[in-house]
């Protein structure tokens, strides 16, 4: 028998075959959601933890991101050894819990910093908060959360059977759910969050009403998920001791696919992170951005931030993105992949040239099927291998980490954000090698 059922602790098995995709994507929102808190609070805490740190202000700032993705590198292949060992939903559990943990130190992170705000180290010219220190430490929870989740949910969206679809079809689905979070996040950060202050005003202490609320989330999503029925899917998963006879890293076409995401997540999220401190420091040159003639967005008396906007309809670009991609039955993963890099290069290019971020806003549009596309080229054909492959696949990810905090000391080493999107460029000119050449399979790793 290949499966292990998750019948025995789940209360019964449903009758509805789309109630187990409709769970997994609903706690997919949750981790697009909170990623993306994680990156907005950046350029938040710029201002509050990191005013003083001088020369190395942009490095430090997009540390939060780096340890974020670095849970992903250190802890992906945890999420598929726990797959093997204790089936899907007890492993999302886990890393559920794993979101908890990471919630309650960005929550001990600003009660620290308020209380003990004196409490500080120094680097250089750089004075940093220990405060600080604690919401790092948060943020790589985080990151190990939603690692877990994610090997979870991508095989498991890949592989169920849904009538009428093929893999890249659900996963756009699901990843399109996920940009709803995303897209949500960035309002959430400035309005719920912040209230709608001026970002030079704002306090750390602010954060400890909202991050106290999203903790009662997750331990409701917890009980609830609990409680559900999430079956598991046959032939996905080596169970019961038993031996791989392959080594995963002698699939070609597998291991480029690797390279590829490594490189897209790391400028996806470099984009996403990093483009509202691009912002600032246009705006703090005398060349604000403007929205329809507008620099600023004031509603009811709330600075809703333009920098909130930019991030908005990037992510927001990956909800459209998806939503129309996965109605794309019949165009190829492959094509689709094709067509939305080269697009993506030339809008970075003309980003760069012309100094416009809406350029590169619009990127989102092009990033919102690349993963599904990649994802479904990466792990076709592997079967039994696929839930070790999810989990080194989402190991990958740490791309995130590397390109974000690498544009951060650039910018600090070139004095502006300017000509550091040229790190875009170079990771859309790969990814456009491996749909044109690396995704196509080698006869020898074909499996019956």
């Amino acid at each position: 028998m290949m499966i292990q059922s998750d019948l025995q602790t789940s209360g019964g098995k449903s009758n509805n075959p789309v109630l187990p995709f409709a769970i997994i994507t609903f706690i997919y929102f949750i981790v697009g959601f909170l990623t993306t808190v994680n990156e907005q609070l950046q350029a938040p805490l710029k201002f509050t933890f990191l005013s003083h740190a001088g020369s190395l202000k942009n490095t430090f700032t997009t540390m939060i991101t780096f340890f974020f993705f670095l849970g992903y590198l250190l802890n992906g292949t945890l999420g598929s050894k726990w797959v093997n060992a204790f089936g899907y939903k007890n492993t999302i559990l886990r890393g559920l819990l794993f979101m908890i943990s990471g919630l309650f130190m960005y929550l001990s992170s600003s009660w620290f910093g308020s209380q003990f705000p004196d409490l500080k180290f120094s680097i250089k010219d750089a004075v940093i908060p220990f405060g600080f220190l604690i919401f790092v430490v948060g943020s790589y929870l985080m990151g190990t959360a939603a690692a877990i989740i994610q090997v979870v949910v991508n095989p498991y969206a890949a592989s169920y059977e849904m009538k009428g679809t093929q893999p890249v079809q659900r996963l756009n689905i699901l990843t399109a759910i996920n940009s709803i979070g995303t897209t949500s996040a960035p309002f959430f950060v400035t309005v719920v969050m912040f209230s709608g202050i001026s970002i030079e005003s704002i306090e750390i202490r602010q954060l400890l009403l909202p991050l106290s609320m999203l903790v009662l989330c997750i331990l409701v999503i917890i009980v609830i998920t609990k409680k559900l029925h999430l079956p598991d899917i046959e032939n996905t998963r080596a169970v019961g001791g038993e031996k791989l006879e392959r080594s995963i890293w002698s699939f070609r076409h597998f291991v480029l696919g690797v390279l590829a995401i490594f490189f897209y997540v790391g400028t996806e999220v470099a984009i996403g992170a990093n483009i509202n401190l691009y912002a600032f420091e246009l705006m703090d040159s005398g060349h604000p951005i403007s929205f329809f003639g507008k620099t600023d967005i004031i509603i009811g008396g709330v600075d809703l931030g333009i920098h909130a906007l930019l991030s908005t309809l990037y992510w927001g670009g990956f909800l459209v993105g998806r939503s129309v991609s996965s109605f794309f039955n019949t165009i190829s993963a492959r094509t689709q992949l094709i067509v939305t890099t080269i697009l993506a290069t030339i809008l970075a290019l003309v980003s760069m040239i012309t100094q416009n971020l809406w350029f590169l806003v619009a990127i989102g549009l092009l990033h919102s099927s690349m993963w599904s596309c990649i994802y479904s080229l990466s792990i076709k054909g592997l079967n039994k291998y696929t839930s070790k492959a999810s989990g080194i696949f989402i190991s990958a990810v740490f791309g995130g980490a590397i390109f974000t905090l690498i544009q951060g000391g650039l910018a600090d080493i070139f004095g502006s954000w300017r000509w550091t999107w040229f790190l875009t460029v170079i990771c859309e000119l790969l990814m456009l090698c491996y749909a044109l050449f690396g995704s196509r399979i080698r006869e020898k790793d074909l499996i019956n």
